[in-house]
């Protein structure tokens, strides 16, 4: 399923799962309480372990989700009196990236631990403390949605006459419940699709069109950095390397290339897989304000030295290790393994992008994939040469334009920066729009400002091909996301009336409150009735207002329907629990089609998230039931 513009499969929702159950074997997460070994000290912190299990399919929010309206996991305390509780500390989330999900969700699957630090006082000293509290979550399931629960648990632990004073401890200051990775949890941290899902394209995250296009940007621009200053003058030392090495075998001087190659691409390939492995570290810290703001800056520390304002220098000793002269084939290989480090102050800053790119998807087939073809772009111009290496002559000579290759490359890392800073715009427009100025500026500059000196005509040519190609690309980010927030706005305004008003007249659908005039009016007028059970803290449901609600056909049916809301927000209110009870939800979004007489129409009934072009048929059916129904 694809939104208008092609995009990643666009419904972020979780799609939340059948009630549970208040007690028994059903319930959907469990607590578990490790408490401290032995007694525990007065006046010394120890640490009680909550263990919660998750039964399987289902997942919980963290406790950070990433999305304002998701209910984090928290965990509650009943005060003891002379019980200090300190940090309670939360395990990193797994962002996962479902076939439905426009964005990455932070949750918690399986079996997580949660640490809560306590420190008794002496009041406490030769007696038992029973310490009570509860665990809050949200359950979900990738088709439905179950409302908040709780989960309670108990810990008992003797305390012993400690220490007269409190020593120093680092995580006593109370605040605000932090995330740190959690070790004993064996299964990533950074999740692909789920498998099968409709939609899904595999581990990489991304729709059949954009995964070709990432391969190819990825292999073009190890392409590119061959005209970096660092890399371009050493292509013809290289080859004549080659050539020496083989004493004029024309088999062997391949032989030689292809060892090179082979030596950048397990060294990169290499670097790939590590930064998906320890990506959950990553994955977790990005949902925080300052490292996205700290890795932008290092974005832009690195594009600075792409524009020749400081110089990046690699150590000397490392420059010596990688271009040591070596012998042999085993010795063309090992020059291949380290000649990153040569290279490294001009293709490190965008080796340093794609590895934080890799890291937060945190796929290990990926990062080994995109690595490679880095690799391969960077050494097919050198196996070429050697196999042609009578063309090493028709090589454009090294001059200025090569400095102006490396300034493509540092707007291509301002525009990173800006990426990384995405979810930290208010305004949905900001991040398109300050793109797309990025790439204006970068096709002005480098087409027609930057001066480059001593180049031939063809040069003009790729300046101004190469600066269309930013403009383009710049349009392309201004229109896609002004489209995007057009069909936002209207998706947020038209579907959340509020129970008690009046009709509420949106720019597609005519959304009424529910009430029991409006269905007497329905069977008045000999109307089917459609009811859309809902909840603001329900991701599925933002995604059906948006995607299936926004539907032409969709709209156009509507107006044979009296079209209600029933807003499931509030738990413990008594008209949702009526509303609830009365039309038996478990889960939202529920969608209920009822016939003029009030009659519901169960076979149509459906709990979750569905794309327009099966909800059309679904809504369709109800109709002509109806009419069937009324003798139209």
């Amino acid at each position: 399923m694809k939104t208008d513009l092609g995009r990643t499969p666009a419904f972020l929702c979780l799609f939340f799962c059948a009630a549970a159950l208040a007690s028994g074997p059903d319930r959907i997460v469990t607590v578990g309480v490790v408490p401290p070994p032995g007694a525990v000290e007065a006046g010394a912190a120890a640490v009680i372990n909550l263990q919660l299990d998750i039964r399987s399919p289902y997942h919980i929010n963290s406790s950070q989700p990433l999305e304002d309206y998701l209910i984090p996991t928290s965990v509650t305390l009943e005060p003891v009196p002379g019980l200090e509780v300190g940090n309670i500390i939360f395990p990193a989330a797994r962002i996962k990236n479902t076939a439905i999900s426009d964005e990455p969700m932070a949750l918690y699957e399986g079996t997580v631990n949660i640490a809560v630090e306590i420190v008794p006082s002496a009041s406490l000293a030769g007696g038992n403390v029973a310490l009570k509290g509860i665990v809050l979550y949200q359950a979900c399931d990738d088709f439905t949605c179950l409302p908040p629960e709780t989960a309670p648990f108990a810990a008992q632990f003797s305390v012993s006459a400690g220490i007269p004073e409190k020593p120093e401890r680092a995580l006593l200051s109370p605040g605000p419940a932090v995330s740190l990775p959690e070790a004993p949890d064996p299964s990533p941290v950074i999740a692909g699709q789920a498998d099968g899902a409709a939609g899904s394209s595999g581990p990489w995250n991304l729709d059949e069109a954009s995964f070709p296009l990432l391969l190819l940007l990825v292999f073009a621009g190890g392409l590119a950095l061959n005209l970096t200053p660092c890399v371009y003058p050493m292509i013809p030392i290289t080859v004549s390397y080659f050539g020496g090495q083989a004493q004029g075998r024309k088999g062997s001087v391949i032989a030689h290339a292809a060892l090179y190659v082979l030596g950048m691409a397990v060294t990169y390939s290499l670097l790939g897989v590590i930064a998906a492995l320890t990506g959950g570290l990553l994955g977790a810290a990005l949902q925080y304000p300052p490292v996205l703001i700290g890795i932008a800056l290092v974005m832009v520390f690195l594009a600075l030295s792409m524009f020749d304002v400081f110089e990046l220098r690699m150590p000397a000793f490392l420059n010596r290790l990688a271009g040591g002269n070596r012998k042999g084939f085993a010795g063309t290989f090992l020059m291949g393994l380290t000649v990153g480090i040569v290279a490294a102050p001009c293709i490190g800053p965008f080796v340093f992008g794609l590895l934080t790119y890799v890291g937060n998807r945190g796929n290990a087939v990926l990062g080994f994939l995109l690595f490679f073809l880095l690799a391969l772009g960077l050494g097919i111009p050198l196996l070429l040469l050697g196999i042609f290496s009578g063309s090493i002559r028709k090589l454009p000579r090294s001059g200025q334009w090569m400095l102006w290759v490396r300034k493509v490359f540092g707007f291509i890392l301002l525009a990173m920066a800006v990426f990384f800073l995405k979810t930290l715009f208010v305004n949905p427009l900001v991040f398109p729009l300050a793109l797309a100025l990025i790439l204006v500026l970068a096709g002005a500059y480098l087409a027609w400002i930057v001066p480059v000196a001593e180049v031939g005509r063809w040069f003009a040519w790729i300046r101004n091909i190469v600066g269309l190609g930013f403009f383009t690309a710049a349009l392309f980010a201004a229109a896609t996301g002004l489209h995007s927030y057009v069909e936002t706005m209207i998706a947020d305004k038209s579907p959340m009336p509020s129970i008690g008003s009046g009709a509420y007249e949106s720019r597609a659908i005519n959304w009424i409150p529910y009430s029991e005039e409006a269905l007497d009016r329905a069977s008045l007028e000999g109307k089917p009735v459609f009811i859309d059970f809902y909840a603001d803290w329900c991701a599925p449901c933002k995604e059906i207002d948006r995607h299936t609600f926004t539907d032409p056909g969709v709209i156009q049916l509507s107006r044979e329907f009296f079209m209600l809301k029933v807003d499931l927000t509030s738990a413990g209110d008594p008209v949702s629990e009526a509303m609830r009870q009365k039309y038996h939800v478990v889960g939202v979004p529920t969608l209920v089609f009822l016939r003029p007489d009030r009659g519901e129409i169960e076979s149509l009934r459906v709990t979750g998230f569905e794309p327009p072009d099966v909800f059309l048929p679904r809504m369709r059916r109800a109709y002509e039931m109806s009419l069937m129904q009324s003798g139209g």
